[in-house]
């Protein structure tokens, strides 16, 4: 597919906006230090995927990361996997985040927390710092040390972001999971890790209820007997106890006065433990290093966000996500991070818009599906609220539909940058987004971030200009896994990316690089739609279905190649109240012929309750494509990964031969 129109220009940024942008001063920088005139941003990015080494040491010097040994080199060798950058370093992320610099001292504000109920409460870097500090003692008097995993069962909340400072600070490894998450799919990822601490809350409130989850904690005790404590939070406010279990205010009371510490470790020391989707077997255990985060967030959030002392950042997510690792790394460039726990959708989708304009934030990051849903109810922010603070609009989970971006520019403002990202959990951030000084386009991701080497590729390996291919990174990144747990000898490391071209990183995603240098993202490229070889990406159907009010939502499945036969397009629909199948049909139908090609007009459309669902939101493709193709439901998804396990059901009949 290839495609020579270019589409609206949405946003354009200022002189003056990319003057005053850090991106800017990043320039500047290099100019007087490097001596390097590197006049707009496709130059810089072009400069920071051809020198690795000089790229990456200048993000460590610009941003002044705190080294307590110095690196003999920035990188060993350019090499995929097993590069080793920053050898002979030590340092910490704690230290990174939490000591003096601008917007850090003891009076600034490091957090605004908000909580759907009405709980809220505001924490200066001073006392941020003392709790990190009082937290840190507790849990080594627990036993926590260097390399221990300290897991946690926690919310998006001040305690959970405390806990995760204190078990950076002593070296040990933080792996977290929101806590409505069912047992068995935390004990899935965290009896993998052996932690030597539990740290838990006695619930949460979710659209205007409460949930005791005390019975998931007695459950994960009894599977990890090799436990030293569990640590309760009585985040409910009931005075809620457990036998055995430490309170964590007692505790923090107990240690108040501690002096922060902060154990210098390897660069590529763990830092955390993030989980694949686990739709097949056990999810994988991600491991990410000190420096690779540190380099990383100060990136991605301090240039390409713009995020620096006095501003303020949000996004959207629990600790189940990796946004949740991504928000908590704006602590490392000073920036005030605005915390938010419930319903995002309680008492009306209108909250979080409100929480906006009520705390000053500057950058609002969602996700594409929550945007959809702005859309779908008609939603007007910039009409409802004061706006006049916020600069940019963060979307993530899956491609943003072109109707997503006319929204942000007409409904929530026209000088909103509108920064669709992409990345993921293997890498905790985004290969391709936006910058301060790069316009956005309708439809269209901006740009690659810098130090990222994004290509497509052909099936042979051949690189692709304006067509569709495979997402590829020609050239390792710092924020590459150091390596999946229990994987010791590398081998699933190297299946999950580098088995498709050897020592070129594959994503699974396919993308269109443009003659502008922008992208775009047409979905999970092992769940394409390939039609008589005309290949596309099922964030294109969904576009065009998603784009009736009449469906709610949909799952389109191409079973080409999966079993014996030609296969079948099928489209599952899950319709609004009132609309009917045969009402909605005929116009799908002409809009996919029209939109698409006559091809990716399906065989069949089917209706079901809902769609099957990760515990992390994703659409089951690939899963039901297998069931559909015979494999035995037990075989192709743990359904302890899904938020909907009873919504396979209906797809297991249907290959059965029963109705949908």
């Amino acid at each position: 597919m290839t495609s020579s129109t270019v589409p609206e220009l949405l946003w354009q940024p200022t002189p003056e906006g990319v003057a005053a942008s850090r991106m800017a001063a990043f320039r500047d920088w290099l100019r007087a230090e490097r001596d390097l005139d590197l006049p707009d941003y496709r130059s810089l990015w072009e400069w920071s995927v051809s020198d690795l080494s000089g790229f990456w040491s200048a993000i460590a010097e610009f941003f002044a990361v705190r080294f307590h040994d110095r690196p003999r080199a920035v990188l060993a060798e350019e090499v995929m996997p097993g590069a080793e950058w920053f050898p002979g370093a030590t340092l910490n992320y704690a230290e990174q985040a939490l000591c003096g610099g601008d917007g850090k001292s003891d009076d600034d504000l490091a957090v605004v927390f908000a909580r759907e109920d009405g709980r809220g409460e505001e924490i200066t870097y001073g006392e941020l710092r003392a709790r990190v500090a009082a937290a840190r003692a507790g849990l080594a008097e627990l036993g926590v040390g260097r390399g221990d995993r300290v897991a946690a069962l926690a919310p998006n909340s001040p305690e959970t972001l405390v806990a995760f400072l204190a078990v950076a600070s002593l070296g040990a490894i933080w792996s977290s999971c929101s806590p409505d998450f069912g047992a068995r799919a935390v004990a899935d990822r965290f009896v993998q890790i052996e932690p030597t601490v539990l740290i838990a809350v006695d619930g949460y409130p979710y659209g205007g209820r409460e949930f005791d989850v005390r019975s998931t904690v007695d459950q994960l005790r009894e599977a990890m007997p090799g436990l030293a404590g569990t640590v309760l939070i009585d985040y409910l406010g009931n005075g809620a106890e457990l036998p055995g279990c430490t309170g964590w205010t007692e505790m923090l009371e107990r240690h108040r006065g501690a002096e922060p510490e902060f154990e210098p470790v390897p660069f590529d020391h763990p830092l955390w433990v993030l989980y694949s989707s686990g739709t097949t077997g056990l999810p994988k255990g991600i491991v990410h290093g000190h420096g690779g985060m540190v380099l990383e967030h100060l990136k991605a959030i301090g240039l390409h966000c713009d995020l620096g002392p006095g501003d303020r950042f949000f996004w959207f997510t629990t600790t189940g996500w990796m946004m949740w690792n991504f928000l908590v790394g704006g602590l490392l460039t000073g920036t005030t991070l605005v915390l938010f726990d419930g319903n995002p959708g309680y008492p009306s989708l209108d909250a979080l818009w409100e929480l906006a304009a009520r705390h000053r934030v500057n950058y609002f990051g969602t996700s594409a599906p929550f945007i959809k849903s702005c859309l779908k109810h008609d939603l007007r922010p910039e009409d409802e609220h004061d706006l006049s603070a916020l600069r940019a609009v963060g979307s993530t989970g899956a491609p943003l539909t072109t109707d997503g971006f006319r929204w942000v520019a007409d409904a929530v403002g026209a000088d909103v940058q509108i920064a669709s990202v992409s990345g993921g959990t293997d890498v905790c951030t985004a290969f391709v987004g936006a910058a301060p000084d790069v316009p956005v386009w309708l439809g269209e991701i901006s740009c690659p971030m810098l130090g990222a080497a994004v290509a497509a590729y052909d099936e042979k390996g051949a690189e692709l200009h304006g067509e569709v291919g495979e997402l590829v990174l020609t050239k390792p990144m710092p924020t590459m896994p150091v390596f999946f747990w229990n994987d010791p000898d590398g081998s699933r490391l190297r299946d999950a990316y580098f088995d498709t071209y050897p020592g070129v990183w594959r994503h699974g995603d396919w993308v269109r690089l443009t003659d502008r240098g922008t992208l775009v993202i047409y979905g999970r490229s092992d769940s394409t739609l390939n039609r008589g070889g005309v290949r596309m990406g099922t964030a294109e159907f969904y576009r065009v279905v998603e784009g009736f009010e009449e469906v709610a939502d949909s799952l389109v499945i191409d079973t080409s190649g999966a079993g014996e036969t030609d296969g079948e397009l099928l489209c599952f629909l899950v319709l609004a109240e009132g609309a009917t199948l045969d009402d909605v049909q005929p116009k799908l139908t002409a809009a996919l012929r029209r939109e698409l090609s006559p091809r990716h007009v399906p065989n069949r459309f089917l209706v079901v309750d809902e769609v099957p669902r990760t515990l992390n939101g994703k659409k089951l493709e690939v899963p039901v494509k297998k069931i559909l193709a015979g494999a035995p439901p037990e075989r192709a998804v743990s359904r302890d990964a899904l938020q909907n396990p009873a919504a396979l059901e209906p797809f297991v009949q249907f290959r059965s031969g029963s109705q949908a």
